[in-house]
């Protein structure tokens, strides 16, 4: 993330902001700013995944994609056994 900060203006709900006061005021947390910025980088993680498992999705239905891959992950067989065989049977 940026190091830049902005201030924003939000709405909500009291009882959440007396919720988050109190475990800021009781040392559960930082402070409510680092809750909430900690809360939407987790909602944002939550979405990118998300969107990339849509991507892939589709992705799987473009038979040129899935034509590269198999050549690409064909062309790297050898290489991907290479540490495999390197690794001691337990």
């Amino acid at each position: 993330m940026s190091g830049k900060v902005k201030n924003i203006t939000f709405s909500l709900p009291v009882e959440l902001v007396e919720k988050f006061r109190d475990y800021a005021k009781n040392n559960y947390i930082p402070s409510v700013n680092s809750a909430v910025k900690e809360a939407l980088e987790q909602y944002s993680t939550k979405i990118e995944k998300e969107k990339l498992r849509k991507e892939m999705m589709e992705a799987s239905k473009d038979p040129l994609f899935m034509k590269d891959l198999e050549d690409s992950m064909k062309a790297f067989e050898s290489s991907d056994a290479e540490p495999a065989r390197r690794i001691p049977e337990w």
